[in-house]
């Protein structure tokens, strides 16, 4: 999507403040006893507040509100009736469809007491998010916000997942241009004003870039069992910083 008029642009604004309030809703919920179950019903609420819908239940009928995957899950995760537990780390994907408008926010909260790895993972997660972020600016290549986040990511000490990787987002879930979190040289077309893309960097404790596709048919999962974090903006790209929709 390429945010061209006033209509669009308000559409955008308001499907990035559900993924805001959505998220800062569940994320002073989570707490030990929580379960993720209680948390998708809670995202619920807050969607049906702004006559909202889950975008990935309409699209491709996944059984959510919002996806919810903890420690080893990295992303796609289906809310499950397990309570946190102290020390659990849990990423919160949220993607509504409010009035035709599709925005794409994730974030990755420890369940304290928090641990120094869970901690320096979630910051490293931020801090490559915020990297790419300041890369992603018109005529700019693409490209440059891949070396970004894998830059930062490496530099921390923690393992990309390559696999996994940001999207145009803005009328349905997934659009052009696919957004690597690593350097793909031949990635070198620029980006354009107005471009909406979400940008989500995923990484892990583990050593592995892998994942698995675990049996219920959606959740992703690390193969060596290391932590996750999953962390993620929908942004429309301008000629200084983008314009953050989901902030």
């Amino acid at each position: 999507m390429t945010i061209t008029t006033q209509h669009e642009l308000d559409g955008m604004t308001l499907a990035g403040k559900v993924v805001a309030r959505t998220l800062d809703a569940l994320r002073a919920a989570v707490e030990p006893g929580i379960t993720p179950a209680e948390l998708n019903a809670l995202a619920g609420q807050v969607f049906a507040g702004f006559g909202a819908f889950s975008a990935p239940r309409a699209e491709y009928g996944a059984p959510v509100n919002v996806f919810i995957s903890v420690n080893d899950d990295i992303v796609h995760g289906l809310p499950t009736n397990r309570p946190l537990q102290a020390g659990d780390v849990v990423c919160i994907d949220v993607t509504p469809n409010v009035g035709g408008f599709v925005a794409d926010a994730a974030i990755t909260v420890a369940v304290p007491p928090v641990s120094p790895t869970a901690a320096r993972l979630i910051e490293a997660a931020e801090a490559a998010l915020a990297r790419g972020l300041n890369a992603a600016r018109a005529g700019q290549p693409l490209n440059g916000i891949g070396r970004a986040i894998q830059t930062e990511v490496q530099r921390r000490g923690f393992t990309l997942l390559p696999e996994l990787q940001g999207h145009g987002v803005g009328r349905a879930i997934h659009e052009k241009p696919d957004v690597p979190n690593y350097y793909r040289p031949a990635l070198r077309q620029p980006l354009h004003e107005g471009l909406v893309i979400a940008v989500e960097p995923m990484i892990s404790t583990g050593r592995s870039p892998r994942v698995r596709t675990r049996r219920d048919g959606w959740t992703l999962a690390t193969t060596d069992g290391g932590i996750a974090a999953h962390v993620e903006h929908t942004i429309m790209i301008t000629r200084g910083k983008p314009l953050v929709l989901t902030a």
